[in-house]
């Protein structure tokens, strides 16, 4: 899967006593409804995020992980994480949306109404 957004914050890495390191970054998608995703990167995964700057536009190749736990209630519980594998710095006029230009042929040209002489109308309003 891929996300593709503006990066809003970079973390530092994090390094646990077992040895395992991760680094996280947060996007903010660009959508209508604009979300900020928090991304982590794993192990020899968190050198992708050496380079980036907040405020830049990326594509990250994502995948999503869960896990199940049982509280010692026995409760069990669900999480989920997104872990990012890949990233692509985009241009910012590649992130715009682009629309297509009107076409000007010739059958485009004429204002007739092509559905004029069609008094066969079978629609029930």
């Amino acid at each position: 899967m891929e996300l593709q957004g503006t990066v809003k914050k970079l973390f530092d890495a994090q390094t646990f006593a077992s040895g395992f390191q991760k680094r996280e970054m947060v996007i903010l998608t660009q959508e209508q409804y604009p979300q900020p995703i928090n991304i982590e990167f794993l192990s020899d995964k968190i050198s992708l995020l050496d380079n980036l700057k907040e405020g830049e536009n990326v594509k990250v190749g994502i995948n999503i992980r869960g896990r199940e736990w049982v509280s010692p209630q026995g409760e069990t519980k669900y999480f989920n994480s997104i872990t990012g594998w890949r990233v692509e710095k985009v241009s910012d006029n590649a992130s715009e949306p682009t629309q297509a230009a009107p076409s000007q042929s010739a059958s485009s040209a004429s204002n007739e109404n092509p559905f004029a002489g069609d008094d066969d109308d079978d629609l029930p309003f």
